[in-house]
């Protein structure tokens, strides 16, 4: 499995990104796709999940801001951040896994491909 992320940048607070996670080679239909994000000093936090069937979780700090979704024919999944904060800047990973249990979404170690990352920096 190969994920590839894109659509990082830089932005001033209040505005938008959408993020793109690419996989190649895994279609399995019990999979999880999650966002992570890691700032300088932080510790790596998840963000966003989706199941394959489509239902999300949000971690507190982006719900109602971000929002992510797939696209099967794609194999693609993104994260469309709104109102975007300084707190918000980060190194954005996705990762995919299968059977992930619902409580460790976003435990890192759960999953078993993740991609090499994107900057996003919000001014």
């Amino acid at each position: 499995v190969q994920l590839v992320e894109s659509g990082g940048g830089s932005v001033q607070a209040g505005g938008s990104l959408r993020l793109s996670c690419a996989a190649s080679g895994y279609t399995d239909s019990r999979r999880y796709m999650t966002w992570f994000r890691q700032a300088p000093g932080k510790e790596r936090e998840g963000v966003a999940s989706i199941e394959n069937v489509g239902r999300t979780k949000y971690a507190d700090s982006v719900k109602g801001r971000f929002t992510i979704s797939k696209d099967n024919t794609k194999n693609t999944v993104y994260l469309q951040m709104n109102s975007l904060k300084p707190e918000d800047t980060a190194m954005y990973y996705c990762a995919a896994g299968d059977d992930v249990p619902w409580e460790v979404l976003f435990n890192w170690y759960q999953y078993h491909s993740r991609g090499q990352g994107t900057q996003v920096t919000v001014s």
